[in-house]
């Protein structure tokens, strides 16, 4: 693999990471694919889970979280925290003067996001926000396939995610199941955000939503047998409109067994995109042109690199950015409307009336084709 001390660059942003649960291995293995990330620090409310998180992966420094936030060393933070303490901690990262990049969602309403974006301006920091898996090589190949013109104009969307929940797997998925996680808040970023890499910025949206059960028992090891109280819709239908035209049709559900939907579609006036989950890097692309026989559906060869787990791409983009003074691609502004496109839908599911979206987002910039591995930019 390669490692910071493999390629030639920039000098590395000193980085630290705040939450060292169950996402924290994958984030640690990414970011030490880039050559412009040093992870310098670990923290977490749980000071022996942040020493433990340190020498299994041979961190320099660990502690709590304010050792982190006052070390004058830490230039960018990972915000690693359960959905109720984004905002909190991005403000408290910000506050200490050092840019932040927090896993979806972005908060958990629009105030306190707002918030967040307010303070990095006002400092004069960068704040950005996960999911970057549209960063990887089977979201960039689509973004390639969309801007050349292989599949014409898009009129449409359809994004499937249904499973019977995480609670069959998860550790402790009772935030899950609170409020600012079901499955729009938790899987939904992934694919709203490459709807809004591919399609621009959301108009309005239409739903209906429901809560199947009031309380659900875990499944997974240590909690086994536990009840947990459900506060939010457990399986969600929405039309979501885009400013550039499309439709896309989304289902999100923790209460279905099974299906056989399609994941994620892309349909244009020439052909069609059988597009890659969004929460992996490198699932196989597939283009149908019109007027070809039903069945030639063509696997396409990526044309990007990061094809397998490259969670760390976001902040390494960022820290290039930092370096550079170029907007950086998964920003606090992408992460926010795609937050405020969610609880729109939640808000119409409970009105039945369709709600407009007040915030807007430029399509990131795709990257460039041909990079180096450990590297994002030219």
């Amino acid at each position: 693999m390669t490692t910071h001390a493999d390629v030639a660059g920039p000098a590395p942003v000193q980085t630290g990471i705040i939450g060292c649960g169950n996402i924290a291995p994958a984030y640690i293995q990414g970011l030490r694919m880039f050559g412009i990330i040093h992870l310098l620090r670990v923290a977490d409310i749980d000071a022996a889970r942040s020493a433990d998180r340190a020498k299994e992966f041979d961190i320099p420094r660990h502690g709590g979280v304010e050792s982190l936030l006052a070390d004058p060393d830490i230039e960018m933070v990972v915000n690693l925290t359960t959905p109720a303490h984004h905002a909190s901690v991005n403000r408290a990262i910000l506050e200490a003067g050092k840019h932040a990049v927090t896993e979806k969602p972005f908060a958990l309403d629009r105030a306190s996001g707002r918030e967040v974006l307010s303070l990095a301006a006002a400092k004069g920091l960068r704040v950005g926000g996960a999911p970057d898996t549209f960063m990887g090589a089977g979201q960039q190949t689509v973004r390639k396939l969309v801007d050349d013109g292989w599949i014409g104009k898009p009129i449409a969307a359809t994004a499937t995610f249904m499973t019977g929940g995480p609670e069959n797997w998860h550790p402790d998925p009772e935030f899950v199941y609170a409020k600012g996680g079901g499955p729009l808040l938790d899987m939904g970023p992934y694919y709203l955000t490459q709807l809004v890499h591919l399609l621009g910025p959301v108009k309005r949206v239409h739903a209906q939503t429901r809560i199947t059960r009031a309380e659900r028992p875990i499944t997974s090891q240590p909690k086994f047998g536990k009840m947990m109280k459900v506060e939010v819709p457990t399986h969600v239908v929405a039309i979501v409109e885009f400013y550039s035209g499309p439709l896309a049709t989304l289902q999100m559900s923790f209460d279905v067994a099974a299906h056989r939907h399609p994941c994620f579609e892309l349909y244009g006036t020439e052909g069609t995109i059988a597009m890659p989950d969004p929460n992996a890097f490198g699932d196989t692309v597939r283009l149908y042109r019109q007027g070809n026989d039903w069945n030639d559906w063509k696997a396409i060869p990526f044309t990007h690199g990061y094809r397998e787990n490259s969670r760390g791409m976001g902040p390494a983009d960022m820290a290039y950015a930092i370096r550079s003074g170029r907007p950086h691609r998964a920003s606090g502004q992408l992460a926010y409307h795609v937050l405020d496109v969610m609880l729109g839908i939640h808000e119409a599911g409970e009105s039945g009336e369709s709600v407009l979206i007040e915030s807007t987002a430029e399509r990131p910039a795709p990257l460039p084709p041909g990079l180096l591995p450990g590297r994002l930019d030219d």
